[in-house]
């Protein structure tokens, strides 16, 4: 087997039409085992907009921070914070783009290695994740890459979920290794 090598790496102009594509092209049933609600979907303009909005702020004005992850070098996936207060806590969401990069164990070290950009850039205290309780993945990867589970409760965790049970996993900067 080919070694993987799996790098980070902030958003970048080229990264606008991956993530629009990602969530335009994505299966509908993909989607709603994630907790969206296809109702809510952004267009394409909606999601350039934000995404371009991102790369034109500083950090302190950000509403969402992208990193984007690299297999091999290869842009595969991202993980995001939104719901930001600079200097105290943010929201974080994961995303891995490709059927084929899925399902490989990816995920956690992936988390562990996007936390130094969202808690240096945005001197976060604490990130907090939110998955859909019913998808298993990201509920593994968090408990893999050290976040702690708080509790389950249902609420509408995005502007394009439905009302779902989360699970609600956070992490302190004290507890990384950064």
């Amino acid at each position: 087997m080919i070694d993987q090598i799996l790098s980070v790496r902030e958003i970048e102009q080229t990264d606008v039409a991956l993530i629009t594509n990602y969530w335009l092209t994505a299966e509908p049933g993909f989607l709603q085992a994630m907790g969206v609600d296809l109702n809510k979907m952004l267009t394409r303009e909606q999601w350039i907009s934000m995404l371009q909005q991102q790369l034109e702020q500083t950090y302190e004005q950000k509403k969402s921070y992208c990193i984007i992850w690299e297999l091999n070098g290869n842009p595969i996936g991202h993980c995001n914070v939104n719901s930001i207060e600079f200097g105290n806590i943010a929201a974080m969401h994961l995303h891995i783009w490709y059927a084929a990069e899925r399902k490989l164990g990816l995920g956690p070290a992936f988390i562990k290695m996007s936390l130094p950009y969202f808690f240096n850039h945005l001197q976060l205290k604490t990130i907090c994740c939110e998955p859909y309780a019913l998808n298993p993945a990201p509920n593994k990867a968090l408990a893999k890459a050290g976040f702690t589970f708080i509790k389950e409760y249902s609420c509408t965790p995005g502007m394009i979920n439905f009302v779902q049970m989360v699970s609600h996993w956070e992490i302190s900067r004290e507890s990384c290794e950064l």
